[in-house]
């Protein structure tokens, strides 16, 4: 299966799928006032060639449709902000699809198709692939909170990249957690990749700092640096990311090169508060979205593009190592719309 038919597939299994949604939207259209018994049926007019070739009526077999009204606008814009997109970008992609449709009969695919549409509009300028800028070594900083699939990325990302041909360095900076160092060692058997670990409980930022000096005495092209998991509302522990970073900056005072935001899609609106705080307290350069899966409603990555504009790198739908792919915000727009 390809991963776009595989993210259309877990998307479009959540319980508040857009592609329903619209197609239940339409049809909940009000039903004619009835014709009094006394009163002659009126012969029913033929539509002419334009109407039918425009969909314009809904004769045997015809798609339903309805007139987009203020209702139906409203009842759009709840269904959105179901789909975990919030309310500011809700408004206005529901402001947008409807410019040049309101007041006139819609169907449910021509929604879908306005609807997909906005929305890659306004992925597209954020769709940009991790950028190797020939660095030795590139040093890339991986944040998130607990659960967010963040060890999985950056074996992953270290698999492709050896892949390509990068020499890259891991190393394990979630000394707080055994189980986090010794996933990143079987994903760097995998990949072929050397982890760099300290004995558990050690401060990250010495290890930061030893990994990038190793990575340079060996001519590392790449250097992924995993961090704790963290909650965005724990300052002692956001104060240990910071304290990375300006460790990072005494060897080379332009490390991080990249700090990423590894994203969980099942928080929800949560994610928005994520990226606010670490992005004040690591200098974010760009977000990887994993756990497309069937529990989430993918929405949140339109907020995310439309609130904070910046780089979507890649998505994850499950745990293989073709499962972390660029991102695309058509294929992503049409799998969240069902379209």
């Amino acid at each position: 299966m390809s991963f776009f038919r595989k993210l259309k597939d877990r998307l479009t299994r959540s319980s508040t799928k857009l592609d329903e949604g619209v197609a239940a939207l339409v049809e909940a259209a009000p039903a004619p006032a009835p014709t009094p018994e006394t009163a002659p049926a009126p012969e029913p007019a033929k539509p002419g060639l334009a109407a039918r070739l425009a969909g314009a009526v809904t004769g045997r077999g015809a798609e339903p449709t309805r007139v987009l009204d203020d209702a139906m606008l409203a009842e759009l814009e709840e269904l959105l902000i179901g789909a975990d997109m919030g309310v500011e970008t809700s408004l206005r992609v529901a402001a947008a699809m409807a410019e040049g449709r309101f007041g006139r009969r819609v169907g449910a695919s021509e929604v879908k198709a306005a609807l997909a549409a906005e929305i890659a509009r306004i992925l597209e300028p954020v769709a940009r692939p991790l950028r190797l800028k020939g660095l030795k070594p590139q040093v890339v900083l991986v944040c998130g909170v607990n659960g967010s699939g963040k060890t999985t990325t950056i074996g992953k990302l270290a698999s492709q990249l050896r892949g390509a041909g990068k020499k890259v360095v891991i190393a394990a900076g979630d000394t707080f957690r055994a189980a986090a160092v010794e996933q990143l060692q079987v994903w760097g058997e995998r990949a072929g990749v050397p982890v760099m670990t300290a004995p558990e409980g050690a401060d990250p930022a010495s290890l930061a700092f030893d990994a990038l000096s190793r990575a340079e005495a060996e001519g590392a092209d790449i250097l992924l640096i995993d961090t704790a998991g963290r909650l965005q509302n724990r300052a002692d522990l956001m104060a240990e990311l910071e304290k990375i970073v300006r460790v990072l900056k005494k060897k080379d005072p332009t490390a991080p090169h990249d700090a990423l935001l590894v994203l969980d899609a099942t928080t929800g609106q949560n994610a928005l508060s994520q990226v606010d705080i670490f992005r004040k307290v690591a200098g974010l350069t760009g977000l990887v979205m994993t756990k497309l899966d069937g529990t989430a409603k993918g929405g949140v990555l339109v907020a995310l593009a439309d609130r904070f504009g910046l780089p979507i790198h890649a998505i994850g739908v499950g745990e293989q190592i073709d499962d972390l792919q660029p991102f695309d915000p058509e294929e992503f727009a049409k799998a969240l719309t069902g379209v």
